[in-house]
């Protein structure tokens, strides 16, 4: 899985699609639901089941992150499965905080 920034991914299971912000550091797999993703042009429609583990959903517009690895993915389009990468639950990013004015 070639999880180049830029890159365009869906879920195999439900309708989210990600967009690849930051490479992570080593190779391995981006699942959503449970199921590893696929290229955005992959023609197969989703089928099968969201693993309830993996079932607390995908936010468009909100970015999710894998500290350990270093990967961020965007929500281009909600879906009912939830990021892992490796098996390892991402967790959306948090806002980073303004500078105090004085």
């Amino acid at each position: 899985m070639d999880l180049k920034p830029g890159s365009r991914w869906k879920s195999a299971v439900c309708d989210a699609q990600l967009v690849v912000v930051r490479p992570p550091k080593a190779a391995g797999e981006l699942q959503c639901g449970g199921a590893a993703v696929v290229p955005i042009d992959d023609p197969a429609p989703p089928t099968g089941a969201v693993d309830p583990g993996f079932a607390d959903s995908v936010v468009i517009g909100k970015r999710y992150v894998d500290e350990e690895s270093g990967l961020e993915v965007l929500g281009a389009k909600p879906g009912r499965g939830s990021l892992a990468f490796n098996g390892a639950a991402m967790t959306i990013k948090g806002a980073k905080p303004l500078p105090a004015s004085d």
